[in-house]
């Protein structure tokens, strides 16, 4: 974090976390939702292909999420690195959600659209320190413990 913060003199990792933990509810749901065009500017390529993938899978199916997004309870700053002018936080996040999948006819065939679940990932974003846009994009994402 200090090497982040000496190449990048605006560097706050605790306004990187607020803003991680926005970016994270504002994925997961339009992830949920299908919206391509709000997830774009959040993902790099390769990330975005994977989700857009999975989003088409469930258009040609006829399928869709209906979820509740309840809240965050706990982010946590797990790794840094920074290699070149490439800076890459890891963020454990653990949030609460309703989720379930339903086909066209409403019927749900994936999950239980009123039992909250805690779901635990760990994302990785990143950012090139050496352009102006002060925004990181997520770059990996997995389970957590």
């Amino acid at each position: 974090l200090t090497e982040i913060a000496l190449a990048d003199r605006r560097f706050d990792a605790e306004a990187f976390l607020s803003g991680a933990r926005i970016a994270y509810e504002m994925i997961v749901t339009a992830f949920a939702k299908g919206d391509r065009q709000a997830l774009r500017p959040l993902l790099d390529e390769h990330v975005y292909r994977s989700f857009e993938s999975v989003i088409a899978g469930r258009e040609s199916r006829g399928e869709h999420v209906d979820q509740n997004f309840i809240g965050i309870t706990k982010a946590t700053l797990s790794d840094a690195a920074l290699e070149s002018r490439r800076a890459r936080l890891t963020v454990a996040f653990t949030s609460e959600l309703t989720s379930c999948v339903k086909n066209r006819d409403g019927v749900v065939v994936e999950g239980d659209p009123v039992t909250v679940r805690q779901v635990n990932d760990v994302w990785i974003f990143e950012r090139d320190l050496k352009v102006a846009d002060p925004n990181w994009r997520l770059v990996a994402t997995g389970a957590g413990d």
